[in-house]
């Protein structure tokens, strides 16, 4: 058998046809200097907290209603209990669960709606259990003990709330998932196993590679059963959505931070060298990725400047200068500004942006 060797020009040429048929184009410039969002934002709704409540006790959000209204953990003030809590605007709150501080009670993952909030709770003594409320009064309600080893990576998807139902995943056996739903009014739970590492993203989708290094590579329908396969990164980790995937890579300069859409178009840098995602979810409300830049004094903090890349304007928007316990639920993004010791809290409402 006889190779026929191409002259270089024209494997040269042959190579940048195909890149051009193959490659999506992807915009590697750099956005452009950030902006202060109370210059980039100003009718957004934003707020400070106290980070302790009325009796002394110190309170940590675990979701927002808006930017003022929030659903959170506090001990009691003798200690003996550890509370479930809606707090309103003006500081008061009202329990909405209270169990024994000396089985160490957690709640692990909430979801809201903004009318009817879900909970998994668990403690020492007790298996996880899902439970329900709603945020406009009355007693709270167990939906079903039959939660299962919860997979979680601290994401707006952790539990999702559609069509009436409430969503979650758990570890199954021989490497599968379990998808489980049941009804907010309560009753039997469904359960569907998958094969592989997956979990919940936009309703009715799976992402897989929660554990992977290589994060996610395919999509699933849980309705139809579609598999879309997801752009892959080099030397990086993708993380998508149905609509969008953040890719965080690593070149000479350091880190690169990508966004695409799902199909692989689209892609464009959003930031680069000394910069982190700093949330599970690779783009809240299909409008922003959160990312956080880490300078010499974040290395020893933990601290780094939060920065909102805006997907539909393409400019980076400084949230805060100086911000620690990033969370993000429903919309609302909050953090604390400060030392360990001595903080305030903020929330910024994005839906308002």
């Amino acid at each position: 058998m006889t190779t026929r060797l191409q002259p270089a020009g024209t494997l040269t040429a042959i190579a940048a046809s195909l890149a051009l048929l193959v490659l999506p184009s992807i915009d590697r410039s750099p956005p452009p200097a950030p902006v202060a969002a109370a210059l980039a934002w100003p009718q957004a709704k934003r707020a400070a907290l106290s980070p302790t409540l009325a009796d002394g006790t110190a309170y940590r959000p675990l979701a927002f209603l808006d930017a003022e209204t929030s659903v959170g953990s506090a001990p009691s003030r003798d200690g003996k209990q550890q509370r479930l809590l809606l707090r309103q605007p003006n500081g008061s709150v009202r329990a909405i669960r209270s169990l024994p501080q000396k089985d160490y009670p957690s709640f692990p993952a909430v979801v809201t709606d903004g009318k009817v909030l879900v909970w998994v709770e668990q403690s020492n003594r007790t298996a996880a259990t899902l439970w329900r409320a709603d945020l406009s009064g009355g007693a709270a309600r167990p939906l079903t003990t039959a939660v299962g080893d919860l997979k979680s990576d601290d994401s707006d998807s952790d539990l999702v709330l559609a069509d009436g139902r409430v969503r979650w995943v758990a570890g199954g056996p021989s490497g599968t998932t379990v998808v489980h739903s049941v009804a907010l009014v309560g009753g039997a739970v469904d359960s569907q196993s998958v094969a592989g590492d997956w979990k919940l993203t936009a309703s009715p989708w799976l992402a897989d590679g929660m554990t992977a290094a290589s994060g996610t590579t395919q999509l699933r329908n849980l309705v139809t059963g579609e598999v879309r396969k997801m752009p892959a990164a080099w030397r990086g980790e993708t993380q998508c959505d149905p609509v969008w995937c953040r890719v965080t890579r690593i070149d000479k300069d350091g880190t690169v931070v990508d966004l695409q859409r799902a199909d692989g178009s689209q892609s464009r840098q959003v930031g680069d060298g000394t910069v982190a995602a700093v949330l599970s979810d690779p783009a809240p409300l299909g409008r922003f990725t959160i990312l956080g830049k880490i300078d010499q004094n974040a290395q020893l903090t933990n601290h780094v400047q939060l920065i909102a890349y805006e997907i539909g304007t393409r400019r980076s928007v400084v949230i805060s200068p100086d911000a620690f316990d990033v969370g993000y639920r429903a919309g609302v993004i909050w953090w604390s500004a400060g030392n360990d010791n001595d903080f305030i809290r903020h929330a910024l409402d994005l839906r308002t942006v």
